[in-house]
């Protein structure tokens, strides 16, 4: 378990066994005609047969406690950019392109002009993913929904779909040691370890260091704000992906590294091989801040951050530099990381002493 992530209030090991228990029950649904689920353990999304050769790719996510900063900053108009990421971002690792996506919008008080900023950011995310947001749903709960401040509580979540020709998923079956692992920039935390990063630096630091406040501007940020630096909306890599995925580059895997970090990675290749990034992408100033308020060991960080990588593509050795001319047309910065390797079920940064254990990637 992740010891700072625990102390900030979220334990891992305990929710990682809710999501076995609640899978667990789920597994024993029964459909009359039989199942039209393509078997894809632990993938990102998953894909079921409408056709003989169509899938269509299912998946859904939130934003998280992303959403307690958004309220406090009262900064809404970027939100939804991360709700619509969280989705097609996941969708693309089995190599469907998505095509819609619906939304849940849980508030605690129906404000119409805060509902506008929020679907500015679901609009704009929509447009930069090329996908369409047909309908969705509105509830107001304040029996459930509080907010930072009250009555300005909301939570944001999607389900997205995608199409996928059933010959040409991306399972990660074909991942093999030598493979050569791209990774693509992030542009900061994106929407993962939030729970961690507000008690790093929205509240006394483990050396009796003062709260800092969303407006405050610390030396390690470079001139952004704290709310600049936590706010930054997650990327969207779906137009790189689908370039990719229309060339000739043969591509063995895609991870969309979120929550866990780069364990993300195992859930492409599964326990039979392992990663080693040996060219770590920079590091965004936010994660360092992070890691010095809260004293936050290393490997911890590289287990509940995405460090800078918020994507990973895996192709063939030979075809390394081709898949980087792709990506990094729309996405600069994209480079060649690291390598597959025969060290099953690990994932290894050598230059900062870390190796991660077959751990969640959720």
């Amino acid at each position: 378990m992740s010891d700072a992530y625990a102390a900030a209030g979220v334990d891992t090991d305990r929710a990682d066994a809710g999501v076995a228990a609640l899978v667990g029950a789920l597994s024993t649904v029964a459909v009359s005609g039989g199942s039209r689920s393509v078997p894809l353990p632990g993938h990102y999304a998953s894909v079921l047969k409408v056709a003989d050769n169509l899938g269509i790719a299912i998946g859904t996510d939130g934003v998280g406690s992303k959403l307690v900063v958004a309220e406090q900053a009262d900064r809404l108009e970027t939100i939804g950019i991360d709700c619509v990421a969280m989705n097609v971002n996941d969708i693309i690792c089995v190599g469907a392109e998505p095509i819609a996506l619906v939304d849940y919008l849980a508030v605690e008080e129906a404000n119409p002009e805060r509902m506008a900023r929020i679907g500015e950011g679901l609009r704009a995310g929509a447009q930069d993913a090329n996908c369409e947001i047909p309908g969705g749903e509105v509830a107001v709960i304040p029996e459930l929904i509080r907010g930072h401040p009250s009555p300005d509580g909301f939570d944001l979540c999607a389900t997205a779909i995608g199409t996928v020709a059933l010959d040409r998923i991306i399972t990660g079956d074909l991942v093999q040691p030598g493979d050569a692992l791209i990774g693509l920039p992030s542009s900061g935390i994106h929407s993962n370890g939030y729970t961690l990063a507000r008690s790093a630096l929205l509240e006394e630091g483990v050396d009796g260091d003062a709260p800092l406040g969303l407006d405050d501007r610390p030396t390690e940020l470079g001139g952004l704000s704290v709310a600049d630096a936590l706010l930054e909306p997650t990327v969207i890599y779906v137009r790189a992906i689908l370039e990719l995925l229309r060339s000739d580059v043969p591509v063995h895997g895609l991870a969309h590294i979120t929550g866990g970090g780069l364990t993300n990675l195992l859930r492409i290749g599964g326990k039979r091989v392992g990663y080693q990034v040996d060219n770590p992408l920079p590091t965004q100033p936010v994660f360092s801040l992070i890691a010095d308020r809260a004293n936050v060991a290393t490997a911890e960080m590289w287990e509940v951050f995405n460090m800078g990588c918020g994507f990973v593509a895996t192709v063939p050795a030979d075809r390394a530099d081709d898949a980087v001319a792709v990506l990094s047309t729309l996405h600069p910065g994209t480079r060649l990381i690291g390598t597959v390797t025969d060290a099953a079920g690990t994932v290894s940064v050598p230059s900062h002493n870390v190796t991660l254990p077959a751990g969640r990637g959720v």
